[in-house]
């Protein structure tokens, strides 16, 4: 077993992107957040099809990260399967069931050129 790599924001952003699809994630979206917020270089939003799928793409995501890359991701919302937050530190991840991505609108708030509708 090899030492982890070091990883910049971009080669997290790869690897959550490729884990994401490998595990059947819908609806992938990466945003650019440099220079818009402090909290981290990206945020990437996907969807699984039920809470299982939900939380087991978060499980596997946060291992493969610290697999390969020695980063301990904070999760939060694991238990509920609705909605899983996983940070990082430079890349911002949320998986969601899709009634409840709809119901947030995320992509609204954070994509340059996109009103949100009120």
């Amino acid at each position: 077993m090899s030492a982890p790599q070091i990883a910049d924001s971009e080669t997290l952003l790869a690897a959550i992107l490729k884990s994401l699809d490998d595990d059947k994630g819908e609806d992938i979206v990466q945003i650019n957040l440099r220079g818009r917020s402090e909290m981290g270089d990206y945020m990437v939003i996907a969807s699984g099809r039920s809470t299982r799928q939900v939380t087991a793409m978060a499980e596997k995501l946060a291992d493969r990260l610290k697999q390969d890359f020695g980063v301990i991701s904070k999760t939060e919302g694991k238990e509920a399967g609705d909605w899983v937050l996983i940070d990082t530190g430079d890349v911002i991840v949320h998986i969601f069931r899709p009634e409840v991505r709809e119901f947030y609108q995320l992509e609204k708030m954070w994509q340059p050129g996109v009103a949100a509708a009120r």
